[in-house]
């Protein structure tokens, strides 16, 4: 793995880590924010829990586990999008710039914004990030490439023998053997 890997997941993932353990914790703090958010999804969404603590809990939970695995390179492809996926909710809940009426408090607001959606571009390169090895998409692919060529050469090897297999065969019948 590359130093700028080892050294930029963590860096990347320390901000969901922190998030996460005070959604964990307080969970009171965030829910007046994510209010507008969750009722609509628990609306259309019949397994999410219908109070908003316990989804900004389980939100701070994938935060928390997420960043983890991502920071410690276990899973980090699986961990980033986990993290991009929850992030999009959390920026429309926690940074609506558009609503604000102090243009001091808009801009901070947009500057989180924006900076959630930087932070949303990182985890979705994070998530293309192979780590300089195959895809299992591409060895997937690679793999029945070479299935199929070793399927054509066991082809061609059979037409090649049954010809002279079966002239020997009838040649051996008319001999009575």
């Amino acid at each position: 793995m590359s130093l700028l890997r080892t050294a930029g997941r963590p860096l990347l993932a320390s901000m969901f880590v922190a998030g996460g353990l005070h959604s964990l914790r307080r969970p009171a703090d965030v829910a007046p924010a994510a209010e507008p958010i969750v009722r609509p999804v628990t609306e259309r969404v019949a397994l999410l829990p219908d109070r908003t603590e316990h989804l900004v809990r389980l939100n701070g939970a994938v935060h928390v586990a997420g960043g983890l695995m991502l920071g410690l390179g276990r899973c980090p492809r699986l961990a980033a999008l986990a993290l991009a996926a929850t992030l999009v909710p959390t920026t429309l809940a926690a940074h609506r710039y558009w609503e604000a009426e102090d243009p001091s408090e808009r801009a901070q607001q947009r500057i989180h914004f924006l900076k959630n959606l930087s932070m949303m571009g990182g985890l979705l390169i994070a998530a293309d990030d192979t780590g300089g090895r195959p895809s299992w998409w591409w060895r997937g692919r690679y793999a029945a490439h070479g299935l199929r060529h070793d399927a054509h050469l066991v082809r061609r090897s059979v037409r090649a023998t049954a010809g002279p297999a079966a002239r020997a065969g009838g040649v051996r019948a008319k001999l009575g053997a």
